[in-house]
């Protein structure tokens, strides 16, 4: 009785074995799990826009800052003198577009002055030409009359002289008629160079905006060189010092972004299939394995990164050696969003999780 007993056990016992990895072995299957995780972030490279040595540091090691806060100062002297100088051209040079409009009104004004006197010269041929026209036919006419006695010989010059006098004025005129063209000439050859020496009037002159864009860049300088923090997020691997010297575009620090954390979830590719965006996710993380955070798959990786055929040695393809019977599966990354967390829980960037997928439920 008792050998039948311990034999019924042993099989009870057995078969809960075997049940019970059947169930973990469908589990698996139905709802992917790896160790193989990682915590993961945006990691913002702090590099300076401008160079110099850094006056002022607030900032510690690993300390946590917000969105706008200073992360360091790097000597403005240099930039604000950059700008005084800015101002002082900006300044110069709208005196000088003060001074080309007022030329170019002058050149305008004078202009019209000759285009008036080309108009009173013109006038003043046409009544000269008028009178000459008039004095040559009596000239003709006493010439004729002189010749039958009609009119006395005194008669004849005094209208021979007014004839004279009256081709003069008309020579006059028309001389007094081409310096005012020449006049109106000049004037329209001063009022373009006038106007091309401006240039576009007003907020469209090519001289004022370089020195307004000269002074905007001046002055952004000076702004660059408090270096402040672009999101909410954690200083990483501070290694500055007052005084040390910054090199524009060159990273000085790193910022873990707080808002950005999610995990890497690194599944067998015999695993993913069933795996699908809004999937919801379990992650535990092995530095807090008693806390389970809640995430939601966002995106599956679409390749990963090829070894075999990569250049090798003498620029021929790379090539690892593998065995027939054994067909190891590829990992391919899973994107995590983590939607809820304790309060306690404290995520790092690199740090180790495990990641549960229910694939059969939203």
């Amino acid at each position: 009785m008792k050998a039948s007993f311990k034999i019924g056990l042993t099989a009870l016992v057995v078969l809960a074995a075997i049940g019970m990895l059947v169930f973990k072995y469908r589990q698996y299957m139905i709802d992917p799990w790896t160790r193989d995780g990682q915590v993961r972030a945006n990691v913002i490279q702090i590099a300076p826009r401008v160079s110099g040595p850094i006056v002022d540091l607030p900032i510690a090691d690993n300390q946590f800052v917000h969105k706008g806060d200073l992360l360091f100062e790097i000597d403005p002297q240099t930039f604000q003198a950059a700008l005084d100088q800015a101002q002082a051209n900006l300044d110069q040079t709208r005196d000088q577009l003060l001074n080309l409009e007022q030329q170019v009104k002058s050149a305008e004004a004078s202009l019209q002055q000759s285009l008036t006197g080309v108009r009173n010269a013109a006038f003043g041929v046409t009544s000269a030409k008028a009178h000459f026209e008039e004095v040559e036919k009596d000239l003709g006419r006493n010439q004729t009359l002189v010749g039958s006695g009609t009119i006395a010989r005194r008669d004849y010059d005094l209208s021979k002289e007014s004839y004279i006098t009256a081709q003069a004025n008309l020579n006059q005129a028309q001389s007094q008629l081409d310096k005012a063209n020449a006049a109106k000439t000049q004037a329209e050859a001063e009022v373009a160079r006038a106007k091309a020496q401006l240039g576009a009037p007003g907020k469209d002159s090519p001289l004022l905006r370089g020195a307004i864009a000269a002074w905007e860049q001046a002055r952004q300088n000076v702004t660059f060189t408090k270096v402040r923090a672009p999101v909410d997020g954690y200083v990483t691997n501070l290694n500055l010092r007052l005084g040390s010297q910054a090199v524009a575009n060159q990273a000085m620090l790193a910022l873990v972004d707080v808002n950005s954390f999610w995990v890497a979830g690194f599944f067998r590719e015999s695993a993913i299939g069933s795996i699908k965006d809004g999937d919801k996710a379990v992650v535990t993380l092995m530095t807090y394995p008693d806390a389970p955070l809640n995430g939601v798959v966002e995106s599956i990786g679409q390749g990963i990164a090829q070894q075999d055929g990569s250049t090798g040695q003498d620029l021929l393809p790379s090539i690892s050696p593998t065995f027939e019977w054994i067909r190891l599966a590829q990992r391919v990354p899973v994107r995590v969003r983590i939607t809820q967390k304790a309060e306690n829980v404290v995520l790092r960037v690199g740090t180790t999780a495990s990641v549960l997928v229910m694939t059969d439920r939203k």
